[in-house]
C-alpha cells in the first residue's frame, strides 16, 4: 500500500519575510490581505452568530482585494476551501464560492506580472484553477486523461530526462526509426513522434493507442510504458481543479456549534453503533464518482490504486451526517490482490472533496491508511476516522485497525511535528512492539503528572517505531501484534529460491500440484479467473506442512474461499476467510516469522 501522507501535515504558513522581488505596493497589499486572512483564520472554527457575521464581512473585504504574491494567494485559496466545505452560513459558503470561482483570473494577473508562481506548484496544494500539473504519470491515468472530452493533456517535452529510453520501444510504432535511433545522436524524437502522428495535438492520444493496441497483457503495456519516464502536462478544467471539484449535494450542513474534538470521540462507542445504510450506485455513476477520485488525486500528483482500477459495478453512497458524503469503491476480480482485500473511499463535505481511505483486509485485520487533505485538517478528524471505521466493520466483519509506521511519524516529519502518534494512541489505538510500549507507558506518566509536559521530537520518532493496532475484539488481542504480509511474500521467495532455484513458473506449478492433491480436488473446469487466486493460494500454503491432515470440513472451506476471491464482492471472500481458524492461524504464523522457514 502506498502510504502516501500522514494525516495531520502542517500548513502552509504566511510569508514571515518581504522578498526583494516585491514592491512597496505589493508589500502593503500583501500586508492588508494577510491581516483579513489572520482574523478568518481565528474565525472560521467559531461558530457564533457574531462570528458568522465578521466571517461574512471579511469574505466580502477579500473580494475587493488584489493578490500580490504566491504564497498568500495559496493562503486565501486553502481558507475559502474550507469555508465552503466547513460554512457557518450560507452567505458564508456563497461568498467562498464566489470568490474561488474568480482564481483563475487572480492566478493568471499574478503570471502577466511576472510573480513567482511555485508556491502554487507544491504537491500538498496542487490543483489550483489555472495551474497546470506535469509528472510521469502510470499508463493507466494517461490512458483514461486522453479519454476525458476536453483537449488539456500533452508531453511536457521540456522535462523529458532520458530519450535513450526511447530508442528500444518507438521504432515499434515507426517505420525506419532504427535507422535514426540506434546509430545517431540527438536523435529528435519530438519531430519522430509529431510526423507520425500528424500534428502536435495528436501526439500523446497516437502514442497511447499505440500501447493500447500492442498485442500484450494491460500490465505489460503499463510495464513498457512506464519505462520510458514520459512527463506529461494535464491542465484540468475548473470542475477538475481543487478550486471548483464540487460533488452536487441537495443539502448543505451549516456549522451553528463548535467542531466535534478529539476528545468527544469514542472509537470503541462508534465501532457498536449501527452501520449507517449503504446504497449501491449504477455503474454509470460509479464510473462518474471513480473520474471524480481519479481527478481529485491526480491534481495532487497521487495515484490510488482503488481509484485508477475501481470497478464502478461495486460502488456504494453512505451518508455519514454532518454532510459528510462518502464513496466506498471495490476492486474488479481481475484487479484484486493475491491475499488481502481491498477497499478505497472518497469522502466529500457538503460536496468538497476532503479526503480519502483506504484499506487493506484479511480475515479480521485491516491495515487502514487514511489521509486527510491539508485544507480541512483543522475539521472533525477524529470524528470522521471513526465513522468510517465503522463503516469497514459492519461491511467487511473487520475487528483489528492496523496503522503503518509512516502514519505516526517513522520517516514522516509532518507526522512528528503534528504529534499524530498521540492522536492514534488517544483514539484507543497501541503499539504493537513492546519496547514501543515501554516508552508509552513512560511519556504516559509524565504527561499526566506534569501538564505543561510535551513529548519531544526525539521520543516521537521512537514512539513511530512500529506499526499500531485497535482491537474491538479483546479475546483476541496480540495475535496479529507482530504479522506483517510482507513476511508471507518474503517466506515465499525463500522457498521458492530453496527447491526451485528461483523459478517462478516451476514454483507454482508444483505448488498447484501440491494444493490440488491435498484437497482432493480437480481444476480441470474452474474458469482461469478462479485458477489465478489458486495459484497464490497454492504458493502460500506450500509452507504448510500439515496441509493433508486437515479436516475435510476446513479443506471444503479453504475451496470456498478461494471461490470467493472472484466473486463480485470480497466481503464474501473476508466473512469466509473469518470462519476458517486453521486457516487464520497457519497465516498468521507465516506472517509473524522474518526469519528463515522450512515449514509451519
Amino acid at each position: 500500500m502506498r502510504w502516501l501522507d500522514s494525516a495531520f501535515e502542517s500548513g502552509v504558513k504566511p510569508p514571515h519575510s518581504i522578498p526583494a522581488r516585491n514592491s512597496l505596493a505589493n508589500y502593503v497589499t500583501s500586508t492588508a490581505i494577510n491581516r483579513l486572512l489572520n482574523q478568518l483564520g481565528e474565525l472560521k472554527n467559531r461558530f457564533g452568530s457574531r462570528e458568522h457575521r465578521s466571517v461574512e464581512r471579511i469574505l466580502s473585504e477579500l473580494g475587493r482585494q488584489e493578490v500580490a504574491d504566491g504564497e498568500t494567494l495559496v493562503r486565501l485559496h486553502e481558507t475559502l476551501l474550507f469555508i465552503s466545505a466547513y460554512p457557518q452560513s450560507a452567505r458564508a459558503r456563497t461568498l467562498a464560492e464566489s470568490l474561488l470561482r474568480n482564481f483563475a483570473k487572480r492566478v493568471e494577473k499574478l503570471r502577466a506580472a511576472g510573480e513567482d508562481l511555485s508556491p502554487l506548484e507544491s504537491p500538498e496544494v496542487s490543483g489550483i484553477a489555472g495551474m497546470s500539473v506535469t509528472d510521469t504519470f502510470s499508463y493507466y491515468i494517461v490512458r483514461w486523461l486522453v479519454r476525458l472530452p476536453q483537449d488539456r493533456v500533452a508531453l511536457a517535452w521540456e522535462w523529458f530526462e532520458d530519450e535513450n529510453r526511447l530508442a528500444e520501444t518507438w521504432p515499434r510504432f515507426m517505420p525506419l526509426l532504427e535507422e535514426d535511433s540506434f546509430v545517431e545522436a540527438n536523435v529528435p524524437y519530438q519531430t519522430w513522434l509529431r510526423a507520425a502522428s500528424g500534428g502536435a495535438a495528436k501526439d500523446l492520444t497516437w502514442l497511447i493507442r499505440r500501447f493500447a493496441s500492442l498485442p500484450k497483457t494491460d500490465m505489460e503495456k503499463a510495464e513498457l510504458y512506464d519505462s520510458q519516464k514520459l512527463y506529461v502536462r494535464w491542465s484540468p478544467p475548473y470542475r477538475a481543479t481543487r478550486t471548483g471539484m464540487r460533488l452536487a449535494t441537495s443539502k448543505v450542513f451549516y456549522h451553528r456549534d463548535p467542531l466535534i474534538q478529539r476528545r468527544e470521540v469514542s472509537l470503541q462507542r462508534e465501532m457498536e453503533n449501527p452501520a449507517p445504510p449503504l446504497e449501491r450506485l449504477s455503474a454509470k455513476q460509479g464510473e462518474a464518482i471513480l473520474d471524480m477520485a481519479r481527478e481529485a488525486s491526480t491534481v495532487r500528483y497521487r495515484e490510488l490504486y482503488g481509484f485508477t482500477h475501481g470497478d464502478p459495478r461495486r460502488v456504494f453512497k453512505t451518508n455519514l451526517g454532518r454532510g459528510i458524503n462518502v464513496f466506498i469503491t471495490a476492486l474488479p476480480p481481475k484487479r484484486r490482490l493475491p491475499l488481502r482485500a481491498y477497499h478505497a473511499a472518497m469522502i466529500f463535505k457538503n460536496g468538497v472533496p476532503v479526503g480519502y481511505f483506504e484499506g487493506l483486509s484479511l480475515f479480521e485485520r485491516m491495515e487502514s491508511g487514511f489521509n486527510l487533505y491539508y485544507s480541512f485538517r483543522e475539521g472533525e478528524t477524529a470524528w470522521l476516522y471513526a465513522r468510517i471505521l465503522s463503516i469497514f466493520r459492519h461491511l467487511l466483519g473487520v475487528t483489528a485497525f492496523s496503522i503503518d509506521p509512516y502514519q505516526v511519524g517513522y520517516e514522516n516529519q509532518e507526522g512528528i511535528e503534528s504529534g499524530a502518534f498521540w492522536f492514534y494512541r488517544k483514539l484507543g489505538f497501541r503499539p504493537t512492539s513492546p519496547a514501543v510500549t515501554k516508552l508509552m507507558r513512560s511519556e504516559e506518566k509524565k504527561i499526566a503528572s506534569r501538564s505543561t509536559y510535551r513529548t519531544a521530537a526525539k521520543t516521537l520518532r521512537q514512539l513511530a517505531a512500529g506499526s499500531m493496532i485497535f482491537e474491538v475484539d479483546k479475546s483476541k488481542s496480540g495475535d496479529w501484534d507482530r504479522f506483517q504480509v510482507r513476511n508471507v511474500g518474503l517466506a515465499v521467495q525463500r522457498q521458492m529460491a530453496a527447491k526451485h532455484i528461483g523459478n517462478a513458473d516451476r514454483f507454482r506449478a508444483e505448488a498447484v500440484k501440491e494444493l490440488t492433491r491435498a484437497l482432493g480436488i480437480r481444476t480441470n473446469d474452474w474458469r482461469e479467473a478462479e485458477l489465478r487466486p489458486f495459484s497464490d493460494f497454492a504458493v502460500t500454503l506450500s509452507l504448510v506442512k500439515d496441509l493433508s491432515e486437515w479436516r475435510d470440513i476446513e479443506k471444503r472451506a479453504l475451496v470456498r474461499v478461494i471461490h470467493a476471491k472472484t466473486t463480485s464482492d470480497e466481503s464474501s471472500y473476508l466473512k469466509l476467510m473469518q470462519k476458517h481458524a486453521r486457516l487464520r492461524k497457519a497465516i498468521i504464523k507465516m506472517g509473524s516469522l522474518s526469519g528463515p522457514i522450512e515449514y509451519l
